[in-house]
């Protein structure tokens, strides 16, 4: 079985655009001022095998996704940026695991870190052009049962 990204991510993205937080929903890191408002981006941050959850004729594998939640730390009222930032960050993690198997195309999400890095996220600053913003950078760990065959 293919690694799927394109399915993986537009399952990560979906649940992302259902919430209705987001001005924004980005495949991609973005590489310069997203804009105003709450943004969401996604991209791949690393993908390997896991020895634990592979047999003896096929690997299956960890697909990190990093999501980013994105708002200019200058926002008004400042007191309310960390409050939107947190609350979007909970929303999707708590749309991740409950949807611990992305709709049947993985075989989990990896919320409690069984296999490296879990569910979680890492908040600071990030700037763009002259814009700060407020940052938190999920980790979105997917296993993926049977991703590369070993077959002599």
């Amino acid at each position: 079985m293919p690694l799927d990204l394109l399915t993986y991510r537009s399952v990560a993205m979906s649940h992302a655009q259902s919430l209705g937080l987001f001005e924004q929903v980005l495949g991609h890191e973005p590489v310069s001022a997203p804009g105003s408002g709450l943004v969401y981006a996604l991209w791949v941050a690393r993908v390997g095998p896991v020895p634990a959850a592979s047999g003896l004729r096929a690997s299956s594998g960890r697909l990190e996704l990093t999501g980013r939640v994105l708002t200019p730390a200058d926002a008004q009222p400042e007191d309310d940026v960390d409050i939107a930032v947190t609350g979007a960050v909970d929303a999707l993690m708590s749309a991740y695991a409950g949807d611990f198997d992305f709709g049947g195309s993985v075989r989990n999400v990896d919320v409690r870190g069984a296999h490296g890095a879990g569910l979680g996220a890492q908040f600071g600053f990030s700037r763009f052009d002259s814009t700060t913003y407020r940052v938190a950078t999920l980790t979105v760990p997917l296993i993926v049962n049977d991703l590369w065959e070993e077959v002599a």
